[in-house]
């Protein structure tokens, strides 16, 4: 399917056997012997996503991620360990690229967090003599990860955005107050990186005082930013596009999603999910996908402005996203699409998908619930009206349980290891 495509074959109801097996699933000529093993590097409900779709296909599947993630308790994967300092990348890249890995030569590398996106980037070359890469350009790949060169991209290729503005010191901050529109962000330009610091992807700020505390907490801890508008309205309003670039970083296949909550609400993740489709995204969302030469697995979220009437681009990513295990419920495979490529098996692109599958993840979503009852936005009926439906679940699945047990166990194993160690 190319950019000229009308749009997928969606469907409210449920898809047939040959809709969902279409694609990827459909690539049965090479038995699972014959299939070569694969390294899942980072990530958490998207890594747990792609384990569990390779590992169904019959791939072998070796994670390896930062800290105590769910995914090692997959049983669909084998647990990678290797020395990881103060540096996480610095350690997956001499790990992957030193002796301790030859085990693993000839496998495929799959990212799933911004970090492991920046190892594949940085060291390509070396890698490919190594592992199985999929297809990409390494320097739109960071430059997608860079949040103001994403913007700045996105501005040449004419594909809305918020307002925003650059300021490398406190005093070009000081400068830029008479243009500055209140509430904006404080963005990172690597959100990764802004996250372990600080535990929150941006910060929202009221005025002057507060963005001058934030900057300078920013500054501190040596992580840039950049300031942005904030697009009022309901997290509701946001909405997201999947595809996946040929080598002319021509679309194969679209995909569309809406949030219905967030937790924290107005800046956390997505605790609520909705498959749709969206056709107003396409066109924009590659726009600067080409503009920028994206090849590969791409992925771009908009908000739509109700006060100018059109969706803005908030962030794009080269990579499997949290919401992945929702993309191959639907009927898309994305793990399998991009693994088949990797491997030299190309097969046609799924091309159907089901709308109105629902990802769920209830205990966060009812934290955003308690926010949003606490102001006056949403009551007990109505929310509980929400959520009846069927739904997925990110960590939870029946043929998997220990994921989300996992998870759920975290903060119990964090306060043990605490007391351990004093």
């Amino acid at each position: 399917m190319g950019a000229g495509a009308s749009g997928p074959d969606v469907s409210a109801d449920n898809h047939s056997a040959g809709a969902r097996d279409a694609g990827a699933e459909g690539a049965t000529a090479a038995s699972s012997a014959d299939l070569p093993p694969v390294v899942v590097l980072g990530g958490e409900a998207n890594a747990l996503s792609v384990i569990q779709d390779l590992g169904r296909l019959g791939v072998a599947v070796y994670a390896a991620g930062e800290g105590d993630v769910c995914t090692r308790y997959s049983r669909y994967c084998r647990w990678v360990d290797f020395e990881a300092g103060e540096d996480w990348e610095e350690s997956c890249a001499r790990f992957l690229l030193g002796a301790e890995s030859d085990f693993l030569r000839g496998a495929v590398l799959l990212a799933c967090s911004d970090g492991a996106l920046r190892v594949l980037a940085r060291h390509r070359h070396e890698l490919a003599k190594r592992f199985k890469l999929d297809d990409s350009d390494p320097a739109a790949q960071m430059a997608m990860l860079d949040k103001l060169t994403t913007y700045r991209l996105a501005s040449a290729a004419g594909v809305p955005t918020p307002a925003f503005w650059e300021a490398s010191t406190r005093n070009e901050v000081l400068a830029l107050t008479s243009s500055l529109r209140f509430p904006l962000m404080v963005k990172p330009r690597l959100s990764h990186v802004y996250e372990s610091r600080f535990g929150r992807k941006h910060v929202i700020v009221e005025d002057l005082t507060q963005l001058l505390s934030a900057y300078d907490a920013a500054s501190e801890a040596g992580v840039d930013v950049l300031l942005m508008e904030w697009i009022p309205g309901p997290d509701d309003r946001l909405c997201s596009y999947f595809t996946y670039l040929d080598g002319r970083s021509e679309p194969l296949l679209h995909f569309t999603k809406r949030v219905i909550r967030r937790y924290p609400t107005g800046m956390g993740a997505a605790t609520y999910h909705v498959t749709d489709w969206i056709p107003e995204l396409v066109e924009i969302s590659n726009r600067l996908f080409k503009h920028a030469g994206l090849r590969g697995l791409a992925n771009v979220e908009f908000k739509y402005d109700d006060r100018e009437g059109q969706y803005k681009l908030i962030e794009c990513n080269a990579r499997f996203v949290a919401s992945n295990r929702l993309v191959s419920a639907s009927g898309m495979n994305l793990a399998a699409f991009v693994y088949y490529r990797s491997i030299g098996l190309p097969v046609p692109p799924p091309k159907a998908y089901k709308v109105g599958l629902r990802l769920w993840d209830p205990v966060r979503d009812y934290w955003a619930f308690g926010e949003l009852r606490r102001g006056g936005q949403i009551t007990l009926g109505q929310w509980l009206r929400s959520v009846l439906h069927r739904h997925t679940f990110p960590f939870f699945s029946w043929r998997d349980p220990r994921p989300a047990l996992g998870r759920l166990t975290k903060p119990m194993r964090k306060l043990l290891d605490s007391r351990h160690r004093r």
